[in-house]
């Protein structure tokens, strides 16, 4: 089969297409015959070996994927890698079917993304509607399914995004209120749009962005952070701030709930039952041959994305 191999860890260009063997299918495992494979951040953290698992050389990226199983049903699924390939193994607990009424498409930008705004919300905040909310990258995958969710829940949305458009896509899905994501003051820039401390953050950004959403926060607010996609790892927060202000930051990973029985299989009914209604919209997906993976993840880095990236495994 055809697929993207690493040999080396870097930049966008160690992603080269290869003739590769079909994987091995482990236990509890079912062949996909993939049909498209999402790029997501992770991704990006894979290639430069940051990411928070280990990356074995040489190795096939990609960790959500959509295509036909051996029953011959239409699936999405989550994997340990091997997603840019023609096919890939996946463990049957990370496999859903896709309801007719849902597209390959939309499908695909539920199932990573999709899930880890959704646990975001409800497994690590329990975000109601006394809450007001900040949802970094609101126009990215996960952000703009944030603001929706979150706005489900009826709490006060504050969206953060680098461009007036961006800003504008995100009140358009539900934010109460938009600030820009560069400004220089982000701790004003945020209470400003909110009209004081905020409760809840939803942080992938580190460095900068996230002490100063920290300070954000009003007393026994909360913080989920889910990645380091714009600067380095954001340090260890102080002890004495913590408890000053009663706050709580909590890491989040999404493979920390692969084996957790029932959490991903309840988030995909509602995201998939949200989408089936119209009530939950994905974004304009941005699609490249497999072959060009490098350039998916350029545009990826350089934040020119809305939406979901694909790429197009069959075509």
């Amino acid at each position: 089969m055809q697929a993207i191999v690493m040999k080396s860890l870097g930049g966008p260009e160690v992603l080269q297409l290869a003739d590769t063997p079909a994987p091995e299918l482990p236990r509890a495992h079912k062949m996909i015959n993939v049909h498209s494979a999402g790029v997501n951040f992770a991704d990006i953290h894979v290639r430069t070996g940051t990411y928070l698992g280990e990356t074995p050389l040489p190795w096939i990226p990609g960790n959500e994927v959509l295509g036909i199983d051996d029953q011959g049903r239409r699936v999405v699924a989550l994997t340990r890698g091997g997603g840019y390939a023609q096919q890939t193994a996946a463990h049957r607990a990370t496999m859903w079917p896709v309801p007719d009424d849902v597209s390959d498409d939309q499908a695909l930008a539920l199932t990573l993304q999709g899930n880890t705004a959704y646990h975001l919300l409800h497994t690590v905040l329990s975000v109601s509607a006394s809450d007001t909310v900040v949802v970094s990258a609101a126009a990215g995958g996960v952000g703009s399914l944030a603001v929706q969710l979150a706005a489900r829940t009826g709490a006060r949305v504050v969206a953060l995004a680098s461009t007036p458009e961006r800003r504008a896509l995100a009140l358009d899905l539900g934010a109460t209120a938009a600030a820009d994501s560069t400004a220089d003051d982000l701790t004003t820039a945020v209470t400003d749009a909110a009209g004081g401390p905020v409760t809840a953050v939803l942080e992938m950004s580190g460095g900068r962005v996230h002490d100063q959403l920290l300070a954000a926060l009003a007393p026994r607010g909360r913080m989920a952070v889910y990645g380091y996609a714009g600067e380095a790892a954001p340090a260890a927060a102080s002890g004495r701030l913590l408890l000053e202000r009663s706050l709580t930051v909590s890491g989040f990973w999404l493979p920390s709930l692969y084996p957790v029985r029932g959490a991903l299989q309840t988030s995909m009914n509602v995201l998939f039952k949200a989408v089936a209604a119209g009530t939950l919209r994905t974004l304009t997906t941005h699609t490249w041959p497999l072959a060009q993976a490098a350039d998916a993840h350029r545009a990826l880095e350089s934040r020119t994305v809305e939406g979901k990236a694909i790429l197009r495994v069959d075509s």
